[in-house]
């Protein structure tokens, strides 16, 4: 903002008012949508979740959750019938959350662990996000948050390969980043462990 001041002798005073950075003014915020795939209410992949969605919050993203446990969502038919639709013919929660995945800049995947892969619930809703292949689709990053009863390394492997083979079908998206807790099991066992903290962060730099 510039100010010219005409004082009585004549003389004109250029006074200039610079504006102080702000890096958040820059930042877009992004459409934020996370999956949670876990059964049980208050789980540890449910946990893990909320601590992504905190982080991505605190950044001025726009975030919703969606728990697949409150939805009614059933097995594709393999009818192929939406890639000519647009749409799922079957008429149920699914239908919206594919809608939502469309409109989404980001996605976030969050899974128990189940028999070294995702829970059956996930799979079911990436089986009828299928309407999504080769339309405009905006979400170019996806994230996937997963715990488990066992600490190994082979023990997330099944997990990031199965939502791999996903993201990898849609050419505009990558899978941007993972994080696992293992050695969780009961419901709330994942309280204190350090990848609580590392989801915060993730969510924090979407």
């Amino acid at each position: 903002k510039t100010l010219d001041l005409k004082l009585g002798l004549g003389i004109i005073m250029i006074i200039t008012q610079k504006k102080p950075e702000c890096k958040e003014c820059f930042m877009m915020s992004k459409k934020t949508l996370i999956i949670s795939s876990s059964p049980r209410k208050g789980g540890n992949s449910e946990t893990l979740a909320a601590a992504f969605a905190k982080g991505a919050q605190e950044a001025g993203h726009q975030v919703e959750t969606v728990f697949l446990r409150e939805k009614q969502v059933g097995f594709c038919k393999g009818c192929l019938a939406c890639l000519k639709l647009g749409h799922c013919v079957i008429q149920d929660d699914a239908v919206e959350i594919a809608a939502k995945m469309h409109d989404a800049d980001v996605l976030v995947f969050a899974t128990p662990v189940y028999y070294y892969c995702v829970s059956g619930q996930l799979k079911t809703m990436l089986d009828r996000a299928n309407p999504l292949f080769d339309t405009d689709y905006t979400f170019t990053k996806a994230y996937l948050l997963a715990t488990a009863a066992e600490n190994t390394p082979e023990t997330f492997a099944g997990t990031e390969k199965a939502v791999q083979g996903w993201v990898d079908c849609f050419s505009r998206c990558a899978l941007a980043g993972t994080v696992f807790a293992g050695g969780v099991n009961g419901a709330g066992e994942i309280a204190g462990h350090p990848a609580l903290e590392q989801a915060y962060q993730m969510g924090k730099e979407v």
